[in-house]
């Protein structure tokens, strides 16, 4: 997938442009709270890297990316909740996606209403 001309805000974040914060970092990883939560814990999980759009472009490229996502997302939802959560990756605009460099949402806790709709 080509680079696209504009960095995302992610990439933005990550070169520490854009102030953030931040939940964890890896070499290819950073785990953010959203700007906006629709849930108790709210963390944006997001590969450092532009490569892929969405998840479905992820797993196909790089599967051992996607694993590391979602073993990032359990290790959090331990720290930050009762272990359990929900992982939510929007793929495409009309499934709420407004970012187009791939990132999950960690969900923990009472989610508010009608809150899938538009993350």
């Amino acid at each position: 997938m080509p680079v696209p001309a504009e960095p995302s805000i992610f990439s933005r974040i990550v070169a520490r442009e854009i102030p953030a914060n931040i939940y964890a970092e890896t070499d290819t990883l950073i785990a953010i709270a959203d700007i906006a939560p629709k849930a108790p814990v709210h963390i944006l999980i997001v590969p450092k890297s532009e490569g892929y759009a969405n998840v479905v472009e992820l797993a196909a490229g790089d599967p051992g990316l996607l694993a590391e996502m979602i073993a990032l997302a359990a290790q959090l939802a331990a720290e930050h909740a009762d272990g359990d959560f929900r992982l939510v990756f929007n793929t495409g605009a009309g499934a709420g996606q407004t970012v187009f460099h791939v990132h999950a949402h960690l969900l923990a806790g009472s989610l508010e209403e009608g809150s899938l709709a538009g993350f």
